[in-house]
């Protein structure tokens, strides 16, 4: 049964806020949150990447609000939510075509499927799938738009959970790790926070990058 306490932590839920969220919810917070922000347009505005990364740190014990996780259902919680969402986006894309991206009224998701269309053509199929899931808005939007596009469902599947399994594990060990390697790392969880979603990039400016000096290249062979 649900205590009065417990129940005022979950209704003033800050949903902005990865530590909030998990001390309201645990492990079936990250869940929810991945399927959401990775599946459906309107949970664009989830902090994905520093939810598992806190959530990571929280399985050391070192987190604030008394709340320390599983790491064993966490990892499960966090694969299955961003593996889930992301296949329901692309079927959702596929049934409501590009309609649905089209009546949005957000300029971040105008934004992001922009950027997502360009990741497609540029990088074609799969590595746009892999690289969108490093992106924030980017690994929402991306999927319904694979769906609408009609890339393959083999494809898109392969793919995504390639990149579901490396971004939602990945980050989640990162935490995990040095959260067991550095005492009392939660006094610094924002820089830290920060500085994992920068690296979280690096994969996406390191392709952009490339794709700079192949066009520049190809532009002095013309």
């Amino acid at each position: 049964m649900t205590t009065p306490g417990v129940l005022s932590s979950q209704l003033a839920v800050n949903p902005l806020d990865a530590q909030s969220l998990l001390a309201a919810f645990g492990v079936l917070g990250v869940a929810v949150v991945m399927f959401a922000e990775t599946g459906l347009l309107i949970g664009f505005f989830l902090p994905g990447d520093s939810l598992l990364f806190t959530a990571g740190l929280l399985c050391t014990g070192t987190g604030q609000h008394g709340v320390r996780l599983s790491v064993g259902p966490l990892l499960a919680a966090a694969a299955i939510g961003a593996l889930a969402g992301a296949q329901c986006g692309y079927l959702i894309g596929r049934r409501a075509g590009g309609a649905l991206l089209a009546r949005s009224r957000s300029a971040r998701l105008r934004e992001g499927t922009e950027r997502a269309e360009e990741l497609l053509t540029r990088y074609g199929h799969a590595k746009a799938i892999v690289l969108a899931r490093f992106v924030p808005v980017v690994r929402t939007v991306l999927n319904p738009l694979a769906g609408a596009l009609g890339v393959p469902v083999r494809v898109f599947t392969v793919w995504q959970v390639a990149g579901g399994l490396v971004w939602s594990l990945g980050l989640t060990l990162a935490g995990y790790a040095l959260g067991a390697s550095i005492p009392d790392v939660d006094r610094y969880l924002l820089p830290l926070v920060a500085l994992i979603v920068a690296v979280s990039l690096i994969p996406l400016a390191l392709e952009l990058y490339r794709g700079r000096r192949r066009a520049k290249a190809k532009e002095a062979r013309g």
